[in-house]
């Protein structure tokens, strides 16, 4: 269904006059001053047209969106940063009310209970201060400004996965208003489908308000990255694509092949320049991160700045861009990486290579990742030894379109060794999500999908669709 705002008589103007009367001057239509930059997400590329854009301060006033914008006939979409915003603008965004959760974000560590509890809004940098005043640590990301609901719901690999699993796993608790305009709270025994589904089901539910997840004995890592120039990078792929996956639980790396625009802002040893660069941390001893670097270092590293670092720093290790910039990019879950992975990818990226990706990374999975997480949610583990995900910038629409190609094409050429899934928090281009879920599992969440949201109220980034009655999928 479309509405046009502007349209006469229809009964978009006054469900979106109703918004207005109750969140004041936090609704903004086509039109109206503020509508372009609230409609404006993490990935600035992305030109999302929602109907209305509401910016909640509480659960209530959620709430009040959910039920004013479904009377009306709008969907809903919860967005708090946008950083996977591609998927869901391609779905069009005529009829959705996008609800802006980045005024709600407090994040308050428990040390009694062992959790932080934070709102829907909320960034991963502020949890992670909270749970390090305490000597703890969460299962954050490689970004500080990254939305915590939208990566928890859809996963989560960051710098302890490989010893705790994945992020969505560590969550306690949820609470989100579903489609009737309710506030419910989904735990191990409450609500205990929604909270299976929610963890690993991304955000076709409802609109999470809060979130609270396990905080972790984890005050010092032993983490940082080495960097060689990409002159050098066959070798130093090899070594690391043959030792990476039998790696022990208690080290998480990834590799990235680098093509760095000058850039003033940036340090000497990365602006303008083509590298090779794996970071990552270990939860162990000194002595036993050396051990466990060996390899890699006997290749002679331009740079190595591994060392005991407060916990908290990890958050920027990998030096993530923050505040927003166009991109384009794509990925693949891969089942293995053998010699001939190796040869394709330098082929692809390798030195002499002309292309336009500003980063071409495969992450290490495996260890407690890869194994199902007791109690866990829909997604308890990833069947897969490694990650990829390539993108470049998108300046322009043309730049962008280079960009994606090229990473389209180094998906293409390691095709032989994908396993034919999705990674969905990757997956930055609309995917059919039934490739991230084995059949049985898809089974499951289509039909919770189809209990709590029966009109399809929600519009989600990887929707799953709700069933009719005789069991044929719809939206």
């Amino acid at each position: 269904m479309t509405i046009e705002l502007n349209a006469e008589p229809t009964t978009a103007i006054p469900a979106a006059h109703a918004l207005r009367g109750l969140l004041g001057g936090r609704v903004h239509l086509p039109g109206d001053p503020g509508y372009d930059a609230a409609r404006l997400p993490w990935n600035v590329a992305v030109d999302q047209r929602p109907a209305a854009v509401a910016f909640p301060r509480s659960a209530a006033e959620v709430a009040t969106v959910v039920r004013v914008a479904a009377s009306a006939g709008f969907r809903v979409a919860p967005q708090s940063t946008g950083h996977n915003a591609g998927p869901l603008a391609a779905q069009g965004l005529d009829d959705v009310v996008l609800v802006r959760m980045s005024e709600m974000a407090t994040a308050i560590a428990d040390p009694n209970r062992g959790i932080v509890r934070v709102e829907g809004g909320a960034i991963w940098e502020p949890a992670v201060d909270a749970a390090a005043a305490h000597g703890k640590a969460v299962l954050h990301g490689s970004s500080p400004d990254v939305g915590i609901a939208g990566y928890s719901l859809g996963g989560g690999i960051g710098w302890f996965a490989r010893k705790h699993g994945l992020a969505t796993n560590s969550i306690t608790a949820v609470e989100l208003v579903v489609a009737d305009g309710t506030l419910v709270r989904a735990d191990a025994t409450t609500n205990a489908e929604l909270f299976w589904a929610v963890r690993g089901g991304g955000g076709n539910f409802g609109i999470v308000t809060a979130l609270e997840f396990q905080m972790f004995d984890i005050e010092t890592a032993y983490a940082g990255f080495l960097l060689w120039d990409l002159a050098d990078i066959e070798p130093v792929l090899r070594e690391w694509a043959a030792w990476a996956p039998g790696a022990p639980d208690e080290i998480t790396t990834s590799l990235r092949a680098m093509r760095i625009p000058a850039m003033p802002e940036l340090p000497p040893f990365l602006s303008g320049r083509e590298l090779v660069i794996i970071d990552g941390a270990v939860l162990g001893s000194d002595e036993r991160g050396e051990q466990l670097l060996a390899g890699l270092r006997a290749l002679d590293p331009e740079m190595d700045t591994f060392a005991r670092v407060p916990a908290k720093s990890l958050v920027r290790l990998h030096m993530d861009p923050e505040g927003g910039a166009p991109f384009a990019s794509d990925s693949a879950m891969l089942a293995s990486f053998p010699g001939a992975a190796v040869d394709a990818f330098l082929a692809e990226v390798g030195p002499g290579r002309e292309s336009s990706l500003l980063m071409a990374e495969l992450r290490q999975l495996g260890g407690a990742l890869g194994r199902p997480h007791e109690g866990g949610g829909v997604l308890n583990r990833l069947d897969a030894q490694f990650v990829a995900f390539a993108g470049g910038m998108a300046i322009t629409p043309e730049v962008g379109a280079a960009a994606h190609a090229d990473a389209v094409r180094l998906m293409e050429a390691l095709a032989p060794f994908a396993n034919g899934r999705q990674y969905l928090n990757f997956a930055e281009n609309p995917v059919d999500t039934r490739s991230a879920y084995s059949a049985d599992v898809w089974t499951q969440l289509t039909g919770i999908r189809s209990a709590v949201d029966p009109h399809g109220t929600f519009a989600a980034n990887h929707p799953v669709p709700r069933l009719f009655e005789n069991g044929a999928p719809t939206a």
